[in-house]
């Protein structure tokens, strides 16, 4: 099997596992997308590979990256994730994760979901690049600038335009796969539902 890769993800097990199994699946479960959120927002001046080596870290911090139980943590709590050596250990950031489970919250009180609120900016249907070269790859986009923009409005802090582009990459609602990569040819091949269904032939470890 052809499995010619994009080459951000060369030079680690953990990065080409992430890359074959997770970046640019579509992600329609809400737990999913507050993970990736909180993680987004702590790799802000970052590499995302140092986010993965501490993401199980980050999922224990967090009880399970539940919105619930984040929106309700106290200062003391805060407190103690800043006191966390598996995390990154950034102020600004943990308060900012706190705050945005609760504007999390209120938009999957508004919307039913908050798949539903995000996969709407594309009408419930992935984007798929064209890009050849990793030196195509945007940071940003239209699209993730009005989604950043909408964001900003309704109080999330720490998720500007090119991380809502990468969260985007991440869940799927964009397919930035590089078109010689398997992964590429894998899921625009795959039919997907509209938006607040579940994937329709899909899993974490490829296609079915």
């Amino acid at each position: 099997m052809d499995r010619t890769r994009c080459g951000w993800c060369e030079g680690s097990d953990l990065y080409r596992n992430y890359h074959d199994t997770e970046w640019g699946v579509p992600v329609f479960d809400d737990s999913r997308h507050f993970e990736f959120l909180v993680l987004e927002s702590a790799q802000a001046g970052l590499s995302w590979i140092t986010i993965l080596k501490k993401r199980e870290n980050y999922r224990r911090a967090y009880d399970g990256f539940d919105p619930e139980k984040t929106a309700r943590y106290t200062k003391r709590k805060i407190e103690t994730l800043l006191a966390d050596p598996g995390i990154v250990r950034n102020r600004l950031k943990i308060e900012a994760s706190v705050n945005n489970a609760r504007r999390f919250l209120e938009i999957q009180d508004e919307f039913g979901g908050f798949s539903r609120y995000i996969w709407d900016f594309t009408g419930g249907r992935p984007v798929t690049g064209t890009w050849k070269t990793l030196a195509e790859l945007p940071a940003r986009t239209g699209l993730s600038d009005r989604l950043a923009a909408d964001m900003k409005k309704r109080g999330f802090r720490f998720l500007g335009s090119t991380i809502m582009y990468a969260h985007m990459q991440a869940t799927g609602i964009v397919n930035d796969h590089l078109t010689g990569c398997f992964r590429y040819r894998e899921l625009k091949k795959a039919s997907f539902p509209q938006a607040g269904g579940g994937p329709e032939g899909i899993s974490r470890s490829g296609l079915s």
